[in-house]
């Protein structure tokens, strides 16, 4: 039981000692989408894509779909984009645009 106690007593001190970190930068996915305005819901569904959204920032695992078509669908769901970035690569202007054009 003691040393339970020490493990416990351990972790709660990392864990304190753990400076507090924004979603954009804990959370971790394929893509990432910035919306112009901030989501109204923490999740949502595109297809079969679940996206987690926090701080004005969505992100999602790897879908099934090209990244294009998953651009397009998160637009219609979170309306025009910022950016958009799919396995670590920025979208150009020009893709941004395509994408934002099926926007809500």
């Amino acid at each position: 039981m003691t040393r339970y106690l020490a493990v416990a007593a351990a972790a709660a001190a990392t864990l304190a000692l753990t400076p507090a970190t924004g979603f954009a930068q804990t959370a971790r996915g394929y893509y990432t989408a910035t919306p112009m305005t901030s989501p109204e819901k923490n999740s949502l569904v595109t297809r079969s894509t679940i996206w987690k959204c926090g701080e004005g920032v969505c992100v999602a695992s790897k879908a099934n779909a090209r990244d294009n078509i998953v651009c397009e669908l998160v637009a219609r769901e979170v309306g025009q984009l910022s950016s958009f970035r799919a396995n670590g690569a920025n979208f150009d202007a020009d893709a941004l645009a395509r994408c934002n054009a099926k926007a809500r």
